[in-house]
């Protein structure tokens, strides 16, 4: 069964001043399987994030589909869907992890993992308990969990937007570049972790430029070329 349908999707940035319109992504069609991992490959600038962030809905696409079958609204285009429909679902069903880190100013890295639990409902004390399991197997060093993240390096910011995605074991599950910055033994930790997930039926698109990391993980590959897919 599908959980994700994409028609058609296109996306442009528009520069005003120079009166030009810059096309990101073109006549994207994709459909993901419930619990099937899709990696799409390419190019810096190809287009690969702009798909996440479509739909994401950081992005609003300027044409096309995008049919994500939710477990409480039914099927849903996140394309033209409300606002208040696009919290609900990241904060419930969705998942996303960006090469970069947004965190509310003066919220510590257990806080921030505690705070997606919280969000959903979770009480603090058992918030905090999964908070400091996912942060521990990141490893993430205990004695930087109680410290505000601007003074992380790029690595641990990445393993802390890991965490904070991953403890709510999202329905589907986007990535964006999730191993950047990473040394091997903590790649091997987040493919172990995304084939815990598969098992669990999470469905997931993923872009890397990391190839051998793919392997054994993904079960669909889509190149893009200049916002393309190609064969």
């Amino acid at each position: 069964m599908d959980i994700l349908t994409i028609n058609h999707l296109g996306k442009s940035f528009y520069l005003h001043q120079a009166g030009l319109e810059i096309k990101s992504c073109q006549n994207i069609n994709l459909t993901l399987k419930k619990g099937e991992f899709i990696g799409i490959v390419g190019l810096s600038g190809a287009g690969k994030s702009t798909i996440l962030k479509c739909i994401n809905r950081s992005y609003l696409p300027k044409q096309g589909d995008i049919i994500y079958d939710s477990e409480r609204l039914g099927l849903i285009n996140l394309a033209t869907a409300s606002e208040r429909e696009i919290l609900y679902l990241r904060r419930y069903e969705i998942g996303y992890v960006s090469q970069f880190l947004n965190i509310m100013p003066r919220t510590t890295a257990k806080e921030h993992v505690m705070n997606a639990l919280m969000d959903m409902g979770v009480v603090m004390e058992n918030a905090e308990t999964e908070a400091k399991e996912m942060l521990a197997y990141f490893r993430l060093p205990e004695d930087l969990w109680d410290i505000y993240p601007a003074t992380f390096s790029g690595g641990e910011r990445l393993r802390l937007n890991l965490a904070h995605a991953l403890v709510k074991k999202p329905r589907l599950l986007m990535l964006d570049e999730p191993t950047a910055s990473l040394d091997n033994n903590t790649k091997i930790l987040v493919r172990d972790m995304l084939k815990n997930l598969k098992d669990r039926h999470t469905s997931m698109i993923g872009i890397f430029h990391d190839i051998e990391f793919m392997e054994g993980v993904c079960d669909r590959v889509f190149n893009i070329l200049e916002g393309v897919f190609v064969s």
